[in-house]
C-alpha cells in the first residue's frame, strides 16, 4: 500500500498544539427559533404567519432550496412568501455545483449574525435533519483539506478500487467506515484526512457535539401528523408539483445544464420526471413513485427527529396553531 495512506498518530493521543483544534470547531447556533417536520407538514406557511408575529427573518434549513431553478419541486417557498418575510439561503448555488454541510453550517451564522443586527430575530425552518442537527448541537469542521494527500489517495483508489480504501478507512477509523455509505469515497477520503492531521480518528471529534443543550431545547420544534394524515398530504404536494409545471422545470434544467450533481439530482420526483422526458416512464407511472419515494423521505425524516432530543413535538392539525406555538415563544423567550 502506498505511504500516502499511512495515518500517523502522535503517540500521546493529543492532536499538536499548532493546528489550533479549537478554530475547527463550529458551535451551535443559539439565540434562534427552531421549526421543522416532515416534507408536506405544513411548516412553511406556519412558519411564514410565525415569522410576522415574532419579528423575525427566516433562515431556510433544506438541502435543496439552496439549488437555483429547483423551485416546484422543492416546495421553495415563492415570490410572496418572500415578499412577506425575508427567507435567506436559498438559491445559493447551480444544481450542478456540490454545497457541503460545513458550508450550510458557516453560511446560517453569518447570516444569524446579520439579521440579528438588523434587530431582528432568526427562525431557522426547514425539514434537512442533518443541517438541523449540526445548528442545533455544532459541528466539527476539521483541519483544511490536504490536496496532495488527497491526490495521491485518489490515484489508489483509481488503482484499486472503492472497496481498498473502505477496507483502510476500517483500520483507521472503524466507527467513520460504519457510518460512511460504502461507494462515498469522498466522505472516505477526509475522515483519512482528518485522522492524518490529527492523529485521532474523525469520529472521535464527531462525539463531542452528541450532548444536548438543555437551552437548545426550549427553542426547537417539530410539526407531527398521523402517519395515514402525512401520507395522504404527501400524495396531494406531489399532484400539486405536477399540476404546477413541475415537468416543464426539469425540463428546462436539462435543457439549461444538461444533467444534476450529484447532490441536487437526489431530490425526490427529479430522477423519475427525468425519465419521463427520456421516454423510459410515463407521467401515470412516475406519479406513484414520487409518491411513494416520498413517503419513504417522510419515514427517514421522523427516525431522525427522534434522534434529537431538543424537539419539542406539535400537533400539527391542532386548532389555531400559531396562535398556541406564538404564546409558547413569548413564555420561553421570558425563561431563556
Amino acid at each position: 500500500m502506498n505511504e500516502g495512506w499511512k495515518v500517523e498518530s502522535t503517540g500521546s493521543g493529543e492532536a499538536p498544539e499548532a493546528l489550533q483544534i479549537e478554530s475547527w470547531i463550529q458551535p451551535p447556533l443559539k439565540d434562534a427559533w427552531y421549526l421543522t417536520g416532515a416534507t408536506a407538514s405544513g411548516k412553511s406557511n406556519l412558519a411564514l404567519d410565525l415569522a410576522e408575529r415574532m419579528g423575525a427573518e427566516i433562515v431556510s434549513v433544506d438541502s435543496m432550496a439552496i439549488y437555483r431553478g429547483m423551485d416546484i419541486g422543492t416546495a421553495k417557498p415563492d415570490a410572496a412568501m418572500q415578499r412577506r418575510v425575508p427567507h435567506h439561503l436559498i438559491d445559493l448555488v447551480d444544481p450542478t455545483e456540490e454545497f457541503s454541510v460545513s458550508q450550510y453550517v458557516l453560511a446560517a451564522h453569518r447570516k444569524a449574525a446579520e439579521i440579528r443586527s438588523r434587530g431582528k430575530q432568526v427562525l431557522l425552518v426547514g425539514g434537512t435533519p442533518l443541517y438541523l442537527k449540526t445548528l442545533l448541537r455544532g459541528m466539527f469542521l476539521g483541519p483544511p483539506g490536504d490536496p496532495a494527500f488527497r491526490t495521491e489517495v485518489e490515484q489508489e483508489v483509481q488503482q484499486h478500487g472503492v472497496e481498498s480504501l473502505r477496507q483502510r478507512l476500517w483500520q483507521v477509523d472503524p466507527l467513520a467506515a460504519h457510518r460512511i455509505l460504502p461507494g462515498d469515497w469522498r466522505r472516505m477520503i477526509r475522515a483519512l484526512e482528518v485522522a492524518k492531521a490529527t492523529g485521532r480518528p474523525l469520529s472521535h471529534w464527531q462525539t463531542q457535539f452528541d450532548r444536548v443543550d438543555s437551552q437548545q431545547r426550549r427553542r426547537a420544534f417539530v410539526l407531527q401528523w398521523p402517519r395515514e394524515q402525512i401520507h395522504r398530504r404527501v400524495n396531494q404536494r406531489v399532484h400539486q408539483m405536477i399540476l404546477g409545471g413541475l415537468v416543464d422545470e426539469v425540463k428546462g434544467l436539462k435543457e439549461r445544464f444538461g444533467s444534476l450533481g450529484r447532490t441536487a439530482s437526489q431530490a425526490v420526483g427529479y430522477q423519475e420526471i427525468a425519465q419521463v422526458l427520456d421516454g423510459s416512464l410515463s407521467l401515470e407511472e412516475a406519479i406513484p413513485k414520487i409518491q411513494a419515494r416520498s413517503r419513504q423521505f417522510v419515514r427517514r425524516q421522523e427516525i431522525w427527529f427522534r434522534s434529537i432530543d431538543e424537539l419539542t413535538p406539535l400537533d400539527a392539525g391542532a386548532a389555531h396553531l400559531a396562535d398556541s406555538l406564538f404564546l409558547s415563544i413569548q413564555q420561553r423567550q421570558e425563561e431563556c
